[in-house]
């Protein structure tokens, strides 16, 4: 299958860096979002970017215009009637995204693909909202969209090989590299892997053991890792990974996902990392 017309559900920080993600490959692209707020903080935010890297010296003026002139933005979702590849990018809310993907299913055509970019939720649950489970899918793309090479593609209980396979091939026009789980996985390989590991900078931060920064500092020189733990989560945003961690400490019964209780305070206080200027740093 040949993917012509994507369209993108939810404006958000995924959303609309996915979209931009189709226009820089030459898709001319729908991003929608319930709330004209959300819409125009997103389309400012994406001008705001390709400006700066006008100023870098890494994209021209016509380059900018090319990528803006493909991207629509919508708050009518009925619009992905037409669309050949839906990817929904909303909140980590499986009765919002069941909600979504039962809508969407009613008005789109039957062959019409649903990608998913869900981080911890069952693909197949979401699907059951649909009559074309063969055709729901796990598309989970790292932030920033536009630059993380790697592209989780995650299968639902009754996902199709077809279906597979062209959510393969849409990422790799992307750019991107695309991974493969052989059946359902919540959380898919990245964040399942990580999950325990940033529990755990968060208990060592929580019991005083060290600073933040000495923290990511050790993780950084000592392991390897390009970002610190506590960083990386103030970026995926507290709240996020406190998501990602209730899904699957629910799911998988295993202590190792259960969240710290500083992640809830955190949440609590709307300390939610990079998004709100403080997190486990301030911005």
């Amino acid at each position: 299958m040949d993917i012509k017309k994507p369209i993108v559900i939810g404006g958000g920080i995924m959303g609309a860096g996915i979209g931009q993600l189709c226009a820089q490959n030459g898709f001319d692209v729908i991003v929608t979002d319930v709330s004209d707020d959300v819409i125009n903080k997103a389309e400012n935010k994406i001008a705001r970017g390709l400006e700066r890297r006008i100023e870098k010296g890494k994209i021209t003026k016509e380059d900018m215009d090319s990528v803006l002139s493909r991207m629509s933005w919508s708050t009518d979702m009925t619009l992905a009637r037409d669309s050949d590849f839906v990817i929904e990018a909303v909140s980590e809310n499986i009765d919002l995204k069941k909600d979504i993907f039962k809508n969407l299913d009613a008005i789109c055509y039957p062959e019409t693909i649903f990608a998913t970019n869900t981080t911890a939720l069952s693909v197949s649950e979401i699907a059951s909202a649909t009559q074309r489970s063969d055709k729901v899918i796990g598309m989970h793309f790292f932030n920033p969209a536009v630059i993380m090479k790697l592209v989780e593609i995650i299968r639902g209980d009754e996902t199709s090989d077809e279906t597979v396979e062209t959510a393969k091939a849409f990422a790799e026009v992307l750019g991107k590299t695309p991974v493969v789980t052989f059946k359902e996985a919540p959380a898919g390989i990245v964040s399942r892997v990580l999950a325990s590991l940033l529990n755990e900078a968060a208990t060592v931060y929580a019991d005083g053991i060290a600073s933040a920064e000495d923290i990511d500092e050790a993780m950084k020189l000592g392991a390897g890792h390009p970002i610190g733990p506590l960083a990386l989560i103030d970026m995926i945003g507290l709240d996020i990974h406190l998501a990602k961690m209730e899904t699957l400490y629910t799911k998988l019964k295993d202590e190792r996902y259960r969240p710290p209780e500083i992640i809830r305070q955190m949440v609590d206080e709307g300390k939610l990392g990079r998004k709100t200027g403080e997190g486990f740093y301030k911005y």
